[in-house]
């Protein structure tokens, strides 16, 4: 049976209630009411810092300008991730956002690049145009490069997530929202399991017809409450635990985030306007916390504010993020290291499901059952990008390391790397996050390279495809030379 949804009571503020509040309010306006439901008790955990292209459209939706939301977030432009030390000590490479090359026909431009290779020192990366502007330190909106018919920069944003936090509570202020600070005390249920109502320390009561749990790793809804079984991916993704400490900005602001791995872990850091967020992931099993602390202190390249907290995590998903009439959005419905920036983004897919499957505001059996179908799968997908960077690892020093390398891995991820390496194909599930030019970065760039390529590149005669690449090679560096300065860009 249908169930009709007036009253929305959203658990937990930060990045993830609020980016649901605003969707909601803006979808929602005049038709619903939306309660949120705050208190510093809950927090947040601090890192989610680094984002993906999509949320510019998210951004857009709201109806977001993007000068305001730079400015007022404190946000720097990011136009991919450089890993450092994750295929052998000394390696570098990135995954830069965007496209790579010019396809050709029914030929993915990369087949191209495999066939010249043998008589051509070029990088897969000088046909990146993303790459380019973000080593020389640039950037400019730019649609497209008109010329010549080639895409232009996809970039995303580092900012300041309580300040985004901020900027969206204010955004859902002005659209009516009903706004609460309260701890939880109580959640009231029926007798078929639904959550009635949360009475809160104060003795308020809130009711409600569906309730979005954005409480974080507390989980006080889907978990506490519903008690839905929880999936681990541990026997993948190894690392349970993670510093946290910002330190004081540096100078050039550069446009791109790095990863750095270090023996028992990753480090991450990211610049924004007027500070750098830094990190270490690492699991508990291979090292002690202050001497990941420490290791992480000692390679900072400012003084830090403020001191390093340590958070704890255990990798994996609810095996049901809407059970009854309950959704959880955000880290209340399972966690994914930081690797590849997805938190936010898994936030914004989820409450985009959510608008997209109650067009009508009534809640139903079919529905449910899709969210939590799409949900599970989003996660298997994105799981399997982050195994791949662990999995491809050919460093030498690192117990975790040694046990990534040889570890068995799921059947999909084995699939795509082995049909990669038999005939260079990437394929994109449908709706699938990452690009084929994302696994193409960091297979290549972690050192596995295909033993074929599609005979369709072999079309053009070996003068054509080297008058090809260079052409390209050129437009890039031609192109990115007449670009501003990434800080020029933020009216630094």
């Amino acid at each position: 049976m249908d169930s009709k949804v007036n009253n929305i009571v959203i658990v937990g503020g930060g990045s993830s209630g609020w980016m649901s509040a605003a969707l909601l309010c803006k979808m929602y306006k005049g038709t619903i009411n939306i309660t949120l439901v705050e208190s510093d008790a809950i927090g947040t955990i601090g890192v989610g810092e680094a984002t993906i292209p999509p949320l510019k459209i998210f951004n857009d939706v709201l109806g977001i300008n993007e000068q305001d939301f730079i400015e007022k977030t404190k946000a720097s432009i990011k136009l991919g991730i450089e890993f450092e030390n994750w295929g052998k000590q000394g390696d570098a490479y990135m995954h830069a956002f965007g496209s790579i090359g010019k396809d050709i026909g029914y030929s993915a431009f990369h087949h191209y690049w495999l066939a010249n290779k043998p008589q051509s020192p070029a990088s897969l990366w000088d046909f990146s145009y993303n790459y380019q502007v973000a080593k020389q330190n640039k950037f400019s909106v730019q649609p497209k490069i008109h010329n010549d018919q080639l895409a232009g920069i996809t970039h995303a944003y580092h900012f300041d997530a309580g300040l985004y936090a901020n900027y969206l509570q204010q955004y859902c202020q002005q659209l009516g929202i009903r706004h609460i600070q309260g701890l939880v005390e109580t959640i009231n249920q029926k007798d078929n399991g639904d959550v009635e109502s949360l009475t809160l320390q104060d003795g308020q009561v809130i009711n409600g017809d569906l309730f979005i749990d954005c409480s974080g790793l507390h989980a006080l809804l889907i978990d506490k409450t519903l008690n839905v079984e929880f999936e681990s991916y541990q026997q993948w993704l190894v690392c349970d635990s993670a510093w946290a400490v910002p330190s004081e900005k540096t100078s050039p602001i550069i446009p791109y985030t790095r990863a750095t791995a270090h023996d028992f872990g990753w480090q991450w850091r990211i610049p924004l306007q007027h500070r750098t967020g830094n990190g270490m992931v690492f699991s508990s099993k291979y090292i002690s916390d202050e001497k990941a602390k420490q290791t992480l202190l000692d390679n900072l390249d400012a003084k830090t504010i403020g001191e390093p907290k340590l958070i704890r995590f255990k990798p994996g998903r609810r095996v049901k993020q809407w059970q009854n009439n309950c959704v959880a959005i955000g880290l209340s419905s399972g966690f994914l290291e930081p690797l590849e920036s997805t938190s936010l983004h898994l936030v914004q897919t989820a409450i985009i499901r959510l608008t997209k499957l109650m067009p009508h505001l009534s809640i139903t059996p079919e529905l449910v059952a899709e969210y939590n179908r799409q949900s599970q799968t989003e996660f298997e997908q994105i799981r399997d990008f982050i195994i791949l960077h662990y999995h491809l690892n050919q460093r030498q020093q690192g117990e975790l390391w040694q046990y990534c390398q040889t570890m068995s891995i799921p059947d999909t991820l084995h699939h795509k790397i082995s049909l990669f390496a038999q005939t260079a194909n990437l394929f994109r599930q449908q709706d699938e996050l990452f690009t084929q030019e994302a696994w193409l970065q960091v297979m290549i760039g972690q050192n596995l390279m295909p033993q074929d390529h599609n005979p369709l590149a072999n079309i053009l005669s070996q003068q054509e495809r080297k008058d090809f690449l260079d052409n390209l090679k050129q437009i890039y560096q031609h192109y990115s030379a007449e670009l501003p300065a990434h800080e020029t860009f933020l009216n630094l």
